[in-house]
This record gives C-alpha cells, structure tokens and sequence, in this order.
C-alpha cells in the first residue's frame, strides 16, 4: 500500500484532485451528497461519516491500482494492435491505388466496347442491305428465269392435263412480274420478253382452242350442255388468264357463249313449250263459261262445244296441290313420257312445269356466269341478260298469248301463286336475274284474273231468274258454283294474301247475295222464299267452312245471313199450329210491360181455347212440324238444328205462356189446371228430337 502512494500517478483529466473546488461547490455536493440514499440510509444507522468516507477512499484507491494495473499488462497487445492498424492502414492505401488504375482500365474498355457496337451496327446494316439486295436479286432471277419445263410443258401437254395449269399459273405469274417490272425500266426484263410472248402466244391458242370446242360442244343436239359447263368451270383458270393476257380473245369467248347458249336455250325451251302445251286438256274454258250463265242458255251456231259441266270451271279440286313443295318442286313434265301415256294436264300444271325448268336453268347460269366470266352484281345480271333475254321474251309472248284468251281464272290464280313461290325460291337461292322477269309476269297475270273475276260479277249481276227455268226451293247451281269458287280463292288466297283478292271477292259476295234474294223473290210464299235462302246460305257456308278456315270474311257473313234467316223460318213455321199461342204471349207481355195487366181478364174465353187447343194439337202438330223441315232442307244436319231451335223456341214461348197464366188477373182460372207440366212437354219434345 506504501508502495502505491508513492507512485507518482499521472492522470490528468481523470484526477479530480487538482480540481479547484469552491465553497459554494462543496456545499453542493455536501447537499448532493446527503440526499443520496447510501449516505441517508447510513446516517440513519449512526455510522461515522469520516470513517465511512475513509473506508470508501480506500476502495476506489483499490480499484483504481487494479484498473492501472489491468492497462499496463495489456500494454503489448495495444502496442501490436496499434502496429496492425498502421499495417492496415499501408494495405488499404495500395488498394486504393489498384482500384484508381482499375477504374482507369475499365474507363478505357468502355470506350472499346462502345466502339465495337458502332462496328457491329454498321455490320449488321450492311448485312441486311446484303441480303435485301439478295432477296431481290434472288426474286428477280427466279420470276426472270424461263425453266425448260414449262416451255416443254406449255408446248406439249394438253390443256386439261395437270402440269399444264400449274405451268399455266406460273406462266401468268411471270408475265405479271415483267409487266411490273418493266414499269420500273429493269433492262433484265428485256431478255426475257420475247419468249415469254411466245409462250404467251401458245398458251393462249390452245385455252382459246378448248374453250371453243366446249362451246361448240352445246349446238350437238341432245347434249347435257351441264357437263360441258362443269367441264369449263374445273379450268375457269383459263378464262382468267385469257381476261388478263389478251382481252380481245377473252371477249371473243364471252361473244361466243353468249350467242351459242342464248341459240340453246331458245331452242330447248321453244320445243318444250310447243311440245308441253299439246298436253293440256282440250276442254278448257270459255269466254261464255261465267258464273252466271245458266247452263240451258243457246248458244251461236259457230260456238265451240261447251265444257261437259260448267262446275269444274269454278271448282278447285285437287288443283291447288301444285302450289304445294311437293309437286311445285316436284320433277318437271316429260312430254314423250306423257303422251306415250295419254296423260292430260291442267294448264297451271304445265307452267309450274315450264317455269320450274326456267328456275332451275336460270339459276344454274347465273352461277356458272358469276364464277366463269368473273362478274358479279350489275355485270353478271347484263350478261345473264344476254344469254336468257330472248329466251324469257319468248315465254312473256308465249304467256302473254295464252292469257289474252284465256278463262279460266283458278287457273291463272294458281299461276299467280306459282309464280309467288318461284319468285321466294329463287330469292332463298340468292339469284336476282329473273326477278324482273318474276315481276313481269304477275303484271301480265294480275290484270287477267281481275278481269275474268269481274266478267263473273258482271254475269251475275246480269242475271234474270225468270230466264232460269223452274226454280225450286234447293241450292242453286249458280250457288254453288260461287261457293266452290270462292272457296277455292279464299284457301289458295291465305297463303299469299292480296287486297285486290279480297276486293274482289267482296264484290262477287255482294252480287251473290242480290242474287240469292232475287232467286228468292220468285216464290210466291215466305216460307218457301226463307226454305231457298236458307238452303243457299247453308250450303255456301258448309263448302267456305270445308275449302277455307271458318274465320273467313266470307265464312262469317254467311253464317250471320244463315243464322237471322233461320231465326225467321223459326217463327214461320210456328205460326200455323202455334201462332195464336204466340200472338197472345207477345200482346201480354207488352200490356204487362205498360202495367195493363187487368185488361187481361177480358182474354179467359181466349186463353181456354189456347190452353185446349195447345193440349190437344201439339203432339201432332209438332210431328207435322218435323217431317216438314226434314223435307225443305236438302242438308240433314242443318235441318236437325232447325228442329231443334224450333222446339227450343216453342218450349220458350210455352213457358213465357205459363208466366203469363200466373199473373194475378188469369191466375185462377179454372183451366190452368189444364196446363201441360212445363217438364213433361220438354220431354215429350226430346222424343221428337232427330238422331243423327
């Protein structure tokens, strides 16, 4: 310990000795000191302060010679740890320098790397230029290049031979080329144009050639000119490079099939027409077959015979299956097959025939036009024209001079719906060339049938019943003959509704209806007027129902005429046996309505002799009632129900005659007892009920 406190310590800032240290100092770190809590906690215990700050002194002093101790045994190590960090310090500084001549050679590759991709840029333009010159050069010298082959080929092969078209393509394809190049005044092309000429030349004589002798192939009688055509669209490649190499043989061989195939046409469709008219049936009508001519009526010592039967002129039949898809599409008439069987048609028959021909035809040719002359819209209709125009003209002369004479409007009706549907057809196929034709037609149809229709009108409008003979009481043949035509029109009509149809009819309707009521004034009795009118109007009624939908226009105003004129015999027939009954049931009613009710009671002697009289006669009267009707109407059912309303309305009438009875002025009159029981005489009455 001596030891140590003669060792002269230098500490410098760390000894707090030489500090000069105030009073005022000191009083502060004597307060400091007194409130800390290792000096108040020995205060507390009475320890002496001196003594203890003593034995503190002497701690500090311990561990500060042991800390000085603890540095100059570590003495060595700092003194190696100092020499490290010079070392370190010597090794960083010639990193340093490597680094500073390292950033110097990569500033230096840089401008080397960047000079390469200068270089390489250049290369690489200069390779594409190299090689886009190449790929001109190369395209050049091919497209120039005439290989031996195709000389060969092209002198040698036969058109329809395979080598010959892909030869012929590229042929084409060279010729083009040079065309395009000599634009560009590339002096190559010169060396090569003569023999492309040449080739040219060859090329085009032996297409021209072939085309030619396909198309002379058509004039050969009885040729399947389809094949030929087929034959032709395989190589319309040829036409194409006609088209495109030398016009002027292209025009002559546009020239050339226009004019033979608008000769084939004309000729095929002229014999069959000829050939298909001489099947029509001789009997056809006339200028005198109208609806109201009456069948006795004479005719002039050159007249022509009349139809055997005047009904089939307005009767459809099984006619107006033509417009069906199945016959309207069906195969076409063959007119030797036909005759060997002594066949006979219907002369919409043969113009479905002979316009179903034309379809299939015209359609046929617009195709093969389109595809082979390569035209389409305005041109390929003119050049369609041009093949089929005298062809259509010649049917239009043909049709135009069947109709002009003819009378038979169903016919003309059917053909009007043929052409409809022909004309749909030929839409659905997206072919537009004979849609004027389509339209001229109807415009040639239309006018006749409104015409034929109205000389109908006109004849039943012209009608004198007196000049008809004996007149009875059943449908009128005239009747009927408006009915099955009627209905006819109606049902073909539905299909493709006209107005001008509907118009007409109505007209015909109303005509019909005069003459019915005209017929009608003939009789001399009402009974017998309302038993023919009603006859008629069932009987147009059951044939409009049976041929047309029942919701016609016609249908509905027959039925309304047929109902209020049932109605009407209803009450005719009653009135015989019954009238008295109902004379006094409507006087009642209506002096009980004006609230006259005692005037009735001066009607007892009137009301006993009805009761009596009702009860004594009704059985028979109701049976003679019954026979009667069964015998005025031709049509069973309609005279059932006839029966039938006129016992509904005799029970009604009877029951309406009970209330009457029960009023206060007639209610106890001793022959009410006498009445029939309302129930027992609704069934009796059901006993005279027809059973089908």
């Amino acid at each position: 310990m001596a030891e140590m406190e003669d060792m002269n310590l230098n500490l410098g800032d760390l000894d707090l000795t030489s500090d000069d240290l105030t009073l005022d100092t000191v009083s502060i770190h004597i307060q400091e000191n007194l409130e800390d809590a290792l000096v108040q906690e020995a205060l507390k215990a009475g320890v002496d302060l001196r003594q203890y700050s003593k034995q503190v002194e002497m701690e500090l002093q311990q561990i500060e010679h042991a800390s000085i101790k603890d540095y100059i045994q570590e003495s060595q190590n700092i003194a190696s740890l100092h020499n490290q960090i010079i070392a370190c310090d010597a090794i960083l500084e010639r990193m340093g320098h490597m680094l500073c001549s390292f950033q110097s050679d990569l500033s230096s590759i840089s401008s080397e790397i960047h000079t390469l991709q200068e270089q390489s840029l250049a290369m690489n333009i200069k390779l594409k230029n190299r090689q886009t010159v190449r790929s001109e050069l190369s395209q050049l010298v091919d497209e120039l290049i005439i290989p031996s082959a195709m000389i060969s080929v092209i002198l040698d092969v036969p058109v329809t031979d395979q080598q010959f078209v892909e030869q012929l393509h590229e042929l084409n394809n060279k010729i083009n080329y040079v065309k395009e190049q000599s634009f560009k005044d590339t002096q190559a092309c010169v060396d090569v144009q003569e023999t492309l000429q040449k080739l040219k030349i060859k090329a085009v004589t032996k297409v021209r050639e072939y085309i030619l002798q396909k198309i002379y192939s058509f004039r050969k009688p009885m040729t399947n000119y389809q094949i030929p055509q087929n034959a032709l669209l395989k190589y319309r490649f040829f036409y194409q490079f006609l088209l495109g190499n030398e016009r002027s043989v292209a025009q002559e061989i546009q020239d050339e099939y226009v004019e033979t195939m608008s000769k084939v046409y004309l000729s095929y469709f002229k014999s069959y027409t000829s050939r298909l008219m001489k099947l029509q049936y001789e009997e056809v009508a006339e200028k005198d077959d109208l609806m109201g001519i009456e069948d006795t009526a004479k005719k002039g010592f050159f007249s022509k015979p009349a139809l055997r039967s005047k009904n089939t002129v307005f009767t459809v039949g099984n006619r107006a299956a033509i417009i069906s898809p199945t016959e309207l599409e069906g195969p076409i008439i063959v007119p030797h097959t036909a005759q060997r069987g002594d066949i006979r048609y219907p002369f919409e028959s043969l113009f479905r025939s002979q316009h179903y021909a034309l379809l299939d035809n015209s359609c046929r040719e617009f195709l093969f036009l389109s595809e082979f002359f390569l035209v389409n819209g305005a041109a390929a209709q003119e050049l369609f024209n041009s093949v089929m125009g005298r062809t259509l003209a010649m049917f239009l002369k043909h049709i135009d001079s069947y109709v002009s004479d003819c009378y038979d409007s169903i016919a003309i009706f059917l053909c009007i719906h043929i052409v409809l549907r022909f004309k749909g057809i030929a839409q659905r196929r997206d072919i537009p060339a004979v849609d004027k034709y389509w339209d001229a037609l109807l415009d040639m149809l239309w006018p006749r049938f409104q015409f034929i229709l109205e000389l109908n009108i006109q004849s039943i409008r012209n009608t004198d019943p007196q000049r008809l003979g004996t007149v009875d009481t059943r449908p009128h043949y005239i009747t009927r003959r408006y009915a099955e035509f009627s209905s006819a029109i109606v049902s073909i009509n539905q299909t493709f509704p006209n107005e001008k149809t509907n118009t007409l009819l109505g007209q015909l309707q109303v005509e019909v209806e005069n003459f019915v009521l005209r017929m009608a004034a003939e009789f001399s009795s009402r009974k017998e007027q309302l038993i023919f009118l009603i006859n008629n109007y069932d009987m147009m009624l059951g044939v409009l129902m049976e041929r047309s939908s029942s919701d016609s226009k016609e249908a509905e105003s027959f039925q309304q005429l047929l109902t209020a004129r049932t109605q009407e015999f209803i009450e005719e027939i009653l009135a015989p046996s019954f009238g008295g009954m109902i004379a006094f049931v409507k006087e009642s009613e209506s002096l009980i309505e004006k609230g006259q009710q005692e005037r009735l009671r001066s009607e007892e002697a009137r009301v006993a002799q009805l009761v009596r009289g009702f009860s004594s006669t009704w059985k028979q009267a109701v049976e003679n009632l019954s026979q009667d009707v069964m015998r005025s109407f031709t049509n069973f059912k309609n005279g059932t129900s006839i029966i039938q309303g006129a016992l509904t309305q005799l029970i009604q009438y009877y029951h309406r005659f009970h209330k009457i009875l029960s009023q206060p002025p007639l209610r106890n009159l001793p022959v009410c007892s006498e009445l029939i029981n309302l129930h027992h005489l609704m069934v009796e009455l059901k006993k005279h009920k027809p059973n089908f």
